[in-house]
């Protein structure tokens, strides 16, 4: 039975369970306890405070590491809040130069139409001869090529 508690390492001990050292960090604990010194030949050595400090300190450099995760997660998404407000601003000034646009066009293409209206038909025969011509000028090209 006594070889059976010296063989296995005690269950809060993390160096014997994940093979790495506690690092020290100095502070007081209440908790207490035994642990598995690797030092001392297989012995059991009540040191539950110093265990408990280690512990402590890890968690406070765990808990640093968060700290400093949140406040890059943080900065990228108040960056993005920055960029969108950005962006929507652009949007909102291209959508007004864009109506801007829709508005000259159908003034241009309204005053086409009237000018279509009186010339009759014939600016219709003067696309169409326009269209040919360009046409004609394509398939000349492209068989030069």
């Amino acid at each position: 039975m006594s070889q059976r508690a010296r063989a296995a390492p005690s269950l809060r001990d993390r160096s014997a369970l994940l093979g790495t050292t506690p690092s020290s960090s100095g502070r007081s604990s209440p908790f207490g306890g035994s642990v598995y010194n690797p030092s001392s030949s297989d012995s059991y050595e009540p040191n539950g405070h110093r265990y408990a400090d280690d512990l402590e300190g890890q968690n406070d450099e765990a808990l640093a590491g968060l700290t400093a995760k949140v406040k890059l997660l943080k900065d990228i998404t108040i960056g993005i809040g920055n960029e969108v407000r950005e962006s929507t601003i652009q949007l909102s000034h291209m959508n007004d130069a864009f109506s801007e646009t829709g508005d000259i066009l159908s003034g241009t293409f309204r005053r086409m139409n009237n000018m279509a209206e009186r010339q009759g038909c014939r600016w219709l025969w003067y696309i169409v001869f326009l269209v040919i011509v360009f046409w004609f000028f394509m398939v000349v090209w492209w068989f030069r090529r």
